[in-house]
């Protein structure tokens, strides 16, 4: 045999073992084992959302958590504004001491300055540190969508002449500048997309925030198709939210709350002040006015205003009466005047009819009574009577493992019997 013959010879046979003997089996790698996740606490805010509007059929979504866990009417503080309430409720404290005392207010410290929702310099912020700042403090990673106040750095200095640079102060680890060109869809993969970071940058407190539901609300009135469409839509979008983290495998406890609820209004029914013009300048109107007179004018301001009035009542600021706990603060205007429900008070009469809603009357006011939902891992079921809503920051506080605050306007009192851990 030729030694080319040989080689094939040899390589023939040398398959035909190969083929004969059985191949090695590669061991099979373990199964990839789920993460098992803690709870977060998750807290969102409904803009303006009347607390019957969860019984109106279109809500299936908040309805099972609401079945799931806990709700009931909140009440919301004096006044029943956006930026007042929201910050109440990350505070744990009234208005009258968190220094956000209206949506539009003045400070002597700042002569000439008039506050408004757009101002994020930390002092008019700095009294009282919100919650995603006491679990920074104690090693909570929080992520905030919006939620008012979210971007001020809290016990920050704004920098004169710097563009509106703030020196020092503190933030959550991520938050956003309020931008309503950034779709509900948009906020709830945004949430989402926090979540699924690994353990290490993962937020164990968030917020979101949705304004739709109020935006519709004062364009359109409470008992309107457009409301009802516009609940409907965020209840959509809840849907999403608790489907996207049945997902990622993340439980969560929710805290689901409005702001204040919402009043019909009409140009039938309409004070106006009818105080010279030289004579007062008025930071809000509406369902209630904050007056400020010009100096030398009091007098004239507080004859025209201290009398009774259809639909009106005015007070000085130190008879405003206890139970709106408002008044103290020296940000609180000389007079407060309070509408009746679904009266609006101006400084002139309208100048063609309208028809729509507003919030800031008496907070006592069934009509301003707010959405509040807690379900999760933390809670069982049960139905939640009226309660303030200074109480949901200590809520939170448990939540998140932080004892309680001294000096709190607000208890856990009506959450215990419905905590899982109590």
């Amino acid at each position: 045999m030729r030694w080319t013959s040989r080689v094939v010879a040899a390589a023939l046979v040398a398959l035909l073992q190969a083929c004969a003997t059985p191949p090695a089996i590669a061991p099979t790698p373990p199964a990839a084992v789920a993460e098992t996740r803690a709870p977060v606490t998750i807290l969102i805010s409904i803009d303006g959302f009347r607390a019957d509007y969860l019984h109106r059929g279109v809500t299936p979504n908040l309805a099972r958590l609401a079945t799931a866990g806990i709700s009931g009417p909140m009440r919301p503080s004096f006044p029943t504004k956006t930026f007042p309430n929201h910050w109440t409720i990350v505070t744990g404290m009234v208005p009258d001491h968190t220094g956000l005392v209206g949506n539009r207010m003045e400070d002597a410290a700042r002569p000439g300055e008039i506050f408004t929702m757009a101002n994020t310099d930390p002092f008019w912020w700095n009294a009282t540190p919100p919650i995603w700042v006491d679990a920074e403090r104690a090693g909570i990673r929080t992520a905030t969508l919006f939620w008012p106040g979210s971007e001020v750095a809290f016990g920050g200095r704004l920098v004169k002449g710097g563009h509106a640079r703030v020196e020092g102060g503190e933030r959550p680890q991520d938050w956003l500048a309020f931008n309503d060109a950034i779709t509900e869809t948009q906020r709830v993969a945004t949430v989402l997309d926090w979540l699924r970071r690994p353990a290490a940058t993962r937020p164990r407190l968030l917020t979101l925030y949705f304004d739709r539901v109020d935006v519709v609300g004062h364009e359109n009135g409470p008992d309107s198709a457009e409301v009802q469409q516009a609940t409907g839509i965020i209840d959509s979008q809840i849907g999403a939210l608790v489907d996207g983290l049945a997902a990622l495998r993340q439980p969560a406890n929710f805290i689901i709350v409005a702001d204040h609820g919402m009043g019909a209004t009409s140009s039938d029914r309409v004070v106006t002040l009818g105080l010279p013009a030289d004579s007062y300048h008025a930071l809000e109107t509406g369902p209630y006015a904050t007056i400020v007179p010009t100096p030398g004018k009091e007098a004239l301001v507080e004859r025209q205003l201290l009398v009774p009035h259809p639909h009106m009542q005015c007070w000085r600021k130190r008879d405003i009466p206890a139970r709106f706990r408002y008044g103290s603060n020296p940000r609180v205007a000389p007079i407060l005047c309070l509408a009746d429900m679904g009266w609006l008070i101006q400084e002139k009469a309208p100048e063609k009819p309208f028809a729509g809603g507003a919030h800031g009357y008496d907070n006592q006011s069934p009509e301003m009574l707010a959405l509040f939902i807690a379900a999760g891992p933390a809670f069982r079921h049960g139905s939640v009577p009226v309660f303030d809503n200074v109480d949901i920051y200590p809520l939170l506080r448990d939540l998140l493992g932080l004892p309680p605050r001294p000096g709190m306007d607000g208890s856990d009192a009506p959450f215990r019997p419905w905590l899982e851990h109590r």
